[in-house]
C-alpha cells in the first residue's frame, strides 16, 4: 500500500484547495492509502520559541505522518502571485531543526496541485515552489501539472467536484505520481 499525505496551504475551512485534496482521495488508486493534513495550529516561526521552548508537537506530528509517507502532495493556492505565507511559515517550521529535515523531506516524492477561483490556475504559486523543495532535499514530479482555475465552477458549495473534465485531469495527475512514487521506491533501494 502506498501511504500519501496531502497537505491544504489554506485555513479557510471552506477552501477549494481543501475540496480537490478531499477529491484526490476520493479518486486515489486502490493501492493508495491517502490522508489530508492541514496547517491549522502550527505556530509563526520564531527562533526564539524554538530555543526555548522546542519545536511545536503540531510540526512534530506533522513530521512524523511525512516521514511515514511514501509521497506528499501539495495543495497549494495562490496569493499575491506567489506561494501562501501560512504554507511557507508551515514549511520553514517542518524543516526544524536542521537536522530533521533529510529525514523528512530528503528525497520524499512531491507533487504540486492547486486550484483558484481565477482564470490562471495557481502557475505562479506551484512555480514559487521549486526552490523551496530544492532546498528541503525532496524529489519533485514533473510528469504531470493540475492547475484548476475559476475554482468556484469546479466545485458546488459543499465543496464536492462537479467538473468532469478536471475529475479525468486529477485523476490522471494521482496515476502518474503513484507511478512516480513506485519508481522513486525502487530505486531507493
Amino acid at each position: 500500500m502506498i501511504k500519501i499525505i496531502g497537505i491544504t496551504g489554506s485555513l479557510r475551512s471552506g477552501s477549494f484547495n481543501t475540496a480537490l485534496l478531499r477529491a484526490a482521495k476520493e479518486m486515489a488508486p486502490n493501492n493508495v492509502a491517502f490522508e489530508i493534513e492541514t496547517l491549522k495550529g502550527i505556530p509563526l516561526y520564531d527562533g526564539d520559541i524554538e530555543s526555548a521552548e522546542g519545536i511545536p508537537e503540531t510540526v512534530i506530528t506533522l513530521q512524523e505522518k511525512i516521514a511515514a509517507a511514501d509521497g506528499l502532495l501539495l495543495a497549494t493556492p495562490e496569493y499575491n502571485n506567489s506561494i501562501p505565507g501560512v504554507f511557507k511559515n508551515a514549511l520553514d517550521w517542518l524543516s526544524r531543526p536542521p537536522s530533521a529535515t533529510a529525514r523528512v523531506f530528503g528525497s520524499r516524492p512531491v507533487a504540486i496541485i492547486g486550484t483558484t477561483p481565477g482564470g490562471f490556475g495557481t502557475v505562479l504559486s506551484q512555480n514559487a515552489w521549486l526552490p523551496v523543495l530544492r532546498t528541503l532535499g525532496t524529489h519533485p514530479w514533473f510528469g504531470g501539472r493540475l492547475l484548476v482555475s475559476r475554482a468556484h465552477q469546479v466545485f458546488n458549495e459543499s465543496g464536492e467536484m462537479v467538473d468532469e473534465k478536471v475529475r479525468k485531469q486529477l485523476a490522471d495527475f494521482l496515476i502518474g505520481f503513484v507511478e512516480f512514487i513506485q519508481v522513486n521506491d525502487k530505486v531507493q533501494k
